[in-house]
């Protein structure tokens, strides 16, 4: 049996995203403006891969404060991946007390275009059914044709994503 990339929508990504809030702590989330939520998992009954995407939200001057705060959660520092005013961490698991739902953390300052994006996507897609059951319909059909290929069921769902986020930008302004 082939274990598919993406999975219908689980009620309990809520849950695993309240889980890596209660691992970072106190200290991380007290030195946050906020922490989003963001990704298909975020959003209700959306097909998603079950990797739960947030993004502290911070004053653009408390990045190396936030970067230690992580260090101490054993989270390492990887870079901006090529997108300005996002930088990734990845969770050294090792260093875990117990299983940590998998997810991909990222911090934006509180004036970034990548966090505006991110949370008008989530946004739209919350509040527009129609999107949303045609990103996820083709978010299946891009698992099952191209056999859960990572990268063809990415290159493949871009022009609409791209399109969902110009739609949910003009409707944010």
């Amino acid at each position: 049996m082939t274990v598919m990339l993406v999975e219908k929508y689980n009620p309990l990504w809520a849950a695993w995203f309240k889980d890596i809030k209660e691992y970072l702590g106190i200290n991380v989330s007290q030195s946050c403006l906020r922490i989003e939520h963001v990704g298909s998992t975020s959003i209700p009954g959306m097909v998603a891969k079950p990797i739960i995407d947030l993004i502290l939200v911070i004053e653009p001057r408390d990045f190396e404060k936030i970067k230690t705060l992580l260090a101490e959660r054993a989270y390492w520092h990887q870079g901006n991946l090529g997108i300005p005013d996002r930088e990734a961490f990845e969770l050294l698991n090792a260093n875990t007390k117990k299983p940590i739902p998998k997810h991909h953390l990222y911090v934006c300052p509180s004036n970034s275009v990548e966090l505006k994006k991110e949370t008008a996507f989530r946004d739209f897609l919350k509040s527009s059914n129609e999107y949303a059951e045609k990103l996820s319909k083709l978010k299946w059909f891009l698992a099952e044709t191209h056999n859960n290929n990572r990268q063809a069921y990415m290159e493949g769902k871009a022009a609409l994503c791209q399109e969902i986020t110009e739609i949910a930008l003009g409707k944010s302004l």
